[in-house]
């Protein structure tokens, strides 16, 4: 892949987890009539900051999202990363979904960041996604990151 994270499976995995912006998140329901299906949503990420991609995912979320409420009850989640971000499948007209697009997922458990790695998860959400200092702040946003057990990665 261009400007990949080396060579081979492991170096095309980190390079899914540095450059992905967003990834689609799923979770198992914990509310209503859903309680136990499968549900899932597109969240913004990051890695780290630019100049220090760690392979570790953070989240900035809010206790108001479903998938968070999810999360609370149950913190095993997966997370997928599509090539989509990338520029391998554009510049050769590849759809997205075409399995020549690697798609990394990652399966933990979700835990709340803990307080000695505050500075770190603001520093790596906050320097991909500046807009996100400015959301409102009375849906009480906080950290998140996945604790990594299993990783897929499609890369035909």
């Amino acid at each position: 892949r261009e400007g990949g994270g080396g060579p081979g499976r492991a170096g095309t995995a980190r390079f899914l987890a540095q450059h992905n912006t967003w990834g689609f998140l799923a979770t198992r329901a914990a509310r209503g009539k859903i309680q136990g299906m499968p549900y899932g949503n597109c969240l913004l990420l990051s890695d780290g900051p630019v100049n220090n991609s760690t392979g570790i995912p953070f989240f900035y979320v809010t206790p108001k999202d479903n998938t968070v409420t999810d999360l609370l009850k149950n913190p095993m989640a997966s997370l997928t990363l599509p090539e989509a971000d990338g520029n391998f499948c554009r510049k050769n007209l590849i759809d997205p979904e075409d399995p020549r697009c690697a798609r990394l997922t990652l399966m933990g458990q979700m835990v709340t960041v803990p307080p000695e790695e505050i500075e770190f998860a603001k520093q790596a959400m906050f320097s991909r996604h500046p807009v996100v200092r400015k959301w409102p702040r009375s849906y009480e946003w906080f950290f998140m990151k996945m604790n990594i057990e299993h990783i897929w990665l499609q890369s035909w």
